[in-house]
C-alpha cells in the first residue's frame, strides 16, 4: 500500500482532517500538534477522536505524522526557552497517546552559535527528559537543509543524537527530500547511494517517513525552500524515482509544498499514478 497525503488544518478537529484527506485523494495526513508558531494547544475531544478513529478504519487511514510547532527548540542558548521546548514536546506526547501508533515529528533544533556538539548533547537530553512519554508513539527525527545553525544538517549528526538516547527504539527519522537536497545529498543523480549512506550511518529501520517536497535550490544551498513537486530543481523524474523506491515502500509521505488545496489533490493524483506505474516496472 502506498500512503500519501499533506499538511491538514486541526481548527476543527481529527474527523474533519480525516474527512479532507479523503477528499483530496489522500490517506494519511499531517498535521501541527498546535499553533506552528507556538502558543497554548487546543484542548483534546475525546468523541471527536473516538469518531476519528472509526473513520480511519474504515477508510484505510494509515499512519499519521504529527509535526511539532517551528518554536520549539530543544537546544536553544536561552535556558527559558529549553525549558519552555521541553514542557511544549512533553505535553504534546502525551496528547498524541489519545491517537496511539501515530509518528510525532520534530526539527532537532538550532544551537545559536553554541555549536552543534553542544546541540546535540542538548537535544538528547531533552528526548531523555520526555520519552517516557511517548509510550505509543514513535518521534521522528526530520532532516534538515543545515540553514543557519541548524542540527541535524546530516545524517551523522542525526545518529549522534540517537546514539545518546536511552530510550532509542522509540526514535525513528524522517527523511525530508528538499531538505536532504539542500544539505548536500544528490537524491537526483545519486538516490540508491544516499540510501545506502541513509543505511550505513543510521539505518534504514530508522526510516519511518517521507516529507515529499521539490525545491528552489541547487543541491548543497542549505536554504531550505520547497516547491510544486516536478517543478524545482529535484525535478519530476528524480522525485517520481524516490515515490517508487522499494527502500522507502509502506511509509506515509507527506507533502509539504506551496499548494492550496486543488494543488495538493493534483499532486496526491499524480504520485499515486507514478507509484501504480512502478508496481508494473
Amino acid at each position: 500500500m502506498f500512503y500519501i497525503g499533506n499538511h491538514l488544518s486541526a481548527s476543527k478537529g481529527y474527523l474533519a482532517m480525516g474527512e479532507m484527506a479523503v477528499k483530496l485523494g489522500a490517506n494519511t495526513f499531517a498535521f501541527f500538534t498546535r499553533n506552528p508558531r507556538g502558543g497554548k494547544a487546543k484542548a483534546i475531544d475525546e468523541k471527536d477522536v473516538e469518531r476519528y478513529l472509526d473513520f480511519a478504519k474504515k477508510n484505510k487511514i494509515g499512519t499519521l505524522v504529527a509535526h511539532a510547532p517551528y518554536t520549539m527548540n530543544l537546544c536553544a542558548a536561552k535556558e527559558e526557552i529549553r525549558k519552555f521546548s521541553i514542557e511544549m514536546i512533553a505535553d504534546d506526547l502525551r496528547r498524541m497517546e489519545y491517537t496511539p501508533g501515530n509518528y510525532y515529528n520534530f526539527h532537532p533544533g538550532s544551537h545559536v552559535g553554541q555549536g552543534a556538539e553542544e546541540g546535540i548533547r542538548l537535544i538528547a537530553d531533552a528526548l531523555n527528559q520526555v520519552l517516557e512519554e511517548a509510550k505509543n508513539t514513535t518521534v521522528l527525527l526530520e532532516t534538515m537543509a543545515g540553514k543557519g545553525s541548524e542540527v541535524g544538517r546530516s545524517f551523522e549528526e542525526i545518529r549522534e543524537i540517537i546514539d545518546r538516547v536511552e530510550l532509542a527504539d522509540r526514535l525513528g527519522v524522517c527523511f525530508d527530500t528538499c531538505h536532504v537536497w539542500d544539505g548536500g545529498y544528490d537524491i537526483v543523480g545519486h538516490l540508491d547511494d544516499v540510501l545506502d549512506e541513509f543505511d550505513n550511518v543510521i539505518g534504514l529501520e530508522r526510516l519511518k517517513a517521507v516529507h515529499f517536497n521539490d525545491s528552489m535550490n541547487t543541491c548543497g544551498a542549505h536554504k531550505d525552500r520547497h516547491q510544486k513537486i516536478g517543478q524545482g530543481k529535484i525535478g519530476a523524474e528524480a522525485m517520481r524515482r524516490v515515490a517508487c523506491h522499494p527502500a522507502l515502500a509502506g511509509k506515509p509521505f507527506i507533502l509539504e509544498t506551496p499548494n492550496d488545496d486543488a494543488g495538493y489533490a493534483a499532486e496526491i493524483a499524480q504520485i499515486k499514478e507514478w507509484t501504480k506505474e512502478g508496481e508494473t516496472v
